[in-house]
C-alpha cells in the first residue's frame, strides 16, 4: 500500500517539490513568528535566515517543481526520469529539514546542511542545462535566461555560506548574497516564467488575444537587476533612483503593451495578472523611498519594497501557478472557484498589511504587533490553501 502511494506521489515532479515547498514555507514562518515573539530564542539572526530560507529553501523548490515539468516541454525533450528528480527531492528535503532543526538546536552546524542544499541546486542546474544543451530547437532564449538566473543563484548561495565565517567582510558578503539571490536569481526566474507562461495561458482563455512582448526584454531586465544589486550594496536609498526609475518605466510600459484582457478571462488568469502588477507598485514604493531620503531621511520604509515583491508578486504567482498545475496535472480543468479566489484576495490583503507594517513605526504604531499579525495571517492562508491542494499532491496520480 505504501509502495503504491509512493509510486503515485513520485509520478510527477511537481508533486513532491510543491509538497516540500509548502511544508517548509509553513515551518520557517512558524519559526519566524516564534522567534520574533520571543517564544523561541535562536543564536542566529532570524532576520538573516528568514531571507535565506525563503530564497534558497522555499521558493526555489516550488519553482523547480514547475521547471522540472515545463523545461522539457519548452525544449521538446523527453520528460525527466522519476529516478533523477526524486534523488534531488530527497536531497532538498534532507537539507531543508537539517537547516530547520539546526537553527533551533545547534546552529553551528547549519552550514553543513547549507552545503548539501547547494549541492542539490548544482545538480538541478546541471540537469536543466543538459536538457537545454540537447535540444535542437532554434529559439531557446527563455530557458537560457532561466539557466543564467539559476547559475547566479549558485554563486549567491555559495557567498552566503562563506559569509557564515566571521571575518571583516562577512556582513557585506551576506548582503550581496541575499540581494543577488532575491533579485538576480529568484526575481529573474519568476519573471522569465511569467513573461513566457502568462501570455501563453491567456491565448488559451482568450483566443483573439495576440502576444505582444518587446524584443530583448529579458536582457534589459537582467541588466537592471544587476544594476539594482550593485546600487543596493552602497546602502544609500537616494542612489536607488538610478535603477528604479528606468526599471519602473520599462516594466510599466511593457505591461501596458501586453494589453492583458483582464475582464475577458476567468479568475485563474486575472489572479496571475494581479501578481504582475505588484512589480511596478514595488518599484514605485522604492522611488518614493529614495525621494523621501532627500526630504526626510528619518522616515522609515523598513523592507516595504522587498516584501511587496515577495508577497505580492512571488507568492501570488506561486499560488496561482501552483493551483493551475496541481489541478491541470490531476485531470481537473484548471479553474479558480470561490475558495481559490478567497485565498488570492487574502494574499493581497497580507501584502497590503505587510506594506503598512513597514510604515507603522513612523506613526508610533506597534511595529512588532503588525509584523506578527501579518505573519500569522499569511500562515493561516497557506494552511487553508494546503488543506485543499496539498491533499491532491499527496494523493498523487
Amino acid at each position: 500500500m505504501l509502495l503504491a502511494w509512493y509510486k503515485r506521489f513520485s509520478s510527477q515532479p511537481h508533486q513532491p517539490f510543491f509538497t516540500s515547498g509548502i511544508l517548509f514555507f509553513l515551518l520557517f514562518m512558524i519559526l519566524f513568528i516564534f522567534s520574533y515573539s520571543n517564544i523561541l530564542f535562536l543564536d542566529k539572526s532570524i532576520l538573516t535566515y528568514h531571507a535565506y530560507t525563503l530564497i534558497f529553501v522555499v521558493f526555489i523548490q516550488f519553482f523547480l517543481g514547475f521547471l522540472f515539468v515545463v523545461f522539457p516541454r519548452f525544449l521538446m525533450q523527453a520528460e525527466i526520469l522519476e529516478k533523477e528528480y526524486m534523488q534531488q527531492f530527497f536531497l532538498y528535503f534532507f537539507s531543508s529539514f537539517g537547516i530547520f532543526l539546526t537553527l533551533i538546536f545547534y546552529s553551528k552546524i547549519t552550514f553543513l546542511f547549507q552545503i548539501c542544499l547547494l549541492i542539490a541546486q548544482i545538480l538541478s542546474f546541471k540537469l536543466l542545462y543538459t536538457i537545454h544543451k540537447k535540444s535542437i530547437i532554434q529559439v531557446k532564449d527563455d530557458t537560457k535566461w532561466i539557466l543564467i538566473a539559476l547559475f547566479v543563484g549558485l554563486i549567491s548561495h555559495f557567498l552566503f555560506i562563506v559569509s557564515n565565517i566571521d571575518f571583516k567582510y562577512s556582513y557585506f558578503i551576506s548582503k550581496i548574497a541575499i540581494n543577488s539571490g532575491f533579485y538576480i536569481f529568484l526575481f529573474m526566474i519568476v519573471f522569465t516564467i511569467s513573461q513566457r507562461m502568462i501570455p501563453f495561458f491567456t491565448t488559451a482563455k482568450a483566443p483573439n488575444y495576440k502576444i505582444n512582448k518587446s524584443s530583448k526584454l529579458l536582457e534589459i531586465i537582467f541588466f537592471l537587476l544587476i544594476l539594482k544589486v550593485i546600487i543596493l550594496s552602497f546602502d544609500n536609498p537616494k542612489l536607488n533612483l538610478i535603477s528604479d526609475i528606468p526599471f519602473f518605466i520599462i516594466v510599466t510600459k511593457e505591461l501596458i503593451k501586453w494589453k492583458l484582457p483582464i475582464l475577458k478571462v476567468p479568475a485563474i488568469m486575472w489572479i496571475l495578472y494581479l501578481g504582475l502588477y505588484w512589480i511596478p507598485i514595488a518599484l514605485f514604493i522604492s522611488i518614493i523611498e529614495s525621494l523621501m531620503a532627500f526630504y526626510d531621511s528619518s522616515f522609515y520604509f523598513e523592507k516595504a519594497v522587498i516584501h511587496t515583491i515577495a508577497l505580492g508578486y512571488f507568492v501570488t504567482l506561486l499560488i496561482g501557478f501552483g493551483t493551475r498545475v496541481i489541478l491541470g496535472h490531476s485531470g481537473t480543468t484548471p479553474h479558480a472557484n470561490r475558495f481559490a479566489i478567497f485565498i488570492f484576495i487574502a494574499i493581497q490583503f497580507v501584502t497590503i498589511l505587510r506594506i503598512f507594517s513597514s510604515f507603522s513605526m513612523n506613526f508610533a504604531f506597534d511595529y512588532q504587533t503588525f509584523i506578527n499579525l501579518t505573519a500569522i495571517i499569511l500562515l493561516i492562508v497557506l494552511l487553508l490553501w494546503s488543506s485543499k491542494y496539498v491533499k491532491i499532491l499527496l494523493k498523487g496520480k
